[in-house]
């Protein structure tokens, strides 16, 4: 992370927009399941609007500053650091932030499906043949 990208976090943490702001609110002061989040917080040559560190999730709102091709670039290189990135626009945000951060909560606590193991052609597995001795329990 480069000085200047530091320099950059620094004057975007002191000029967020209304929509940053709002969901800052939300955010700040581990109020979505005691999760921590930072606001415009450097990661590699980007500043990313929030981000858990926890749960490897990046919050960004977009306005019409937005450009849908750097910003596929910068979401390519978050998820290659194993980042997760929600992108909601400041309208959004702004008439609906109890959706927004219901959206937010989903996506920390939800966990991909567990799959079960394979068993050996089809068997189930075997259970060990220890024998147990009751009188120790």
């Amino acid at each position: 992370m480069s000085n200047n990208t530091q320099h950059i976090a620094k004057i975007l943490r002191k000029k967020l927009t209304d929509a940053e702001r709002v969901i800052w609110r939300h955010l700040r002061a581990k109020q979505i399941g005691g999760l921590k989040f930072r606001r415009q917080e450097p990661i590699g040559k980007y500043v990313a609007d929030f981000v858990c560190y926890e749960k490897k999730i990046i919050i960004e709102v977009d306005g019409g500053q937005h450009c849908a091709g750097k910003d596929g670039n910068r979401d390519n290189w978050f998820e290659g650091q194993g980042f997760k990135v929600l992108r909601f626009w400041n309208n959004e945000v702004l008439s609906n932030i109890r959706g927004v951060t219901e959206v937010i909560r989903m996506h920390c606590f939800s966990h991909p499906p567990l799959t079960p193991l394979p068993s050996m052609e089809g068997k189930p597995a075997s259970m060990p043949t220890e024998k147990i001795d009751e009188s120790k329990i």
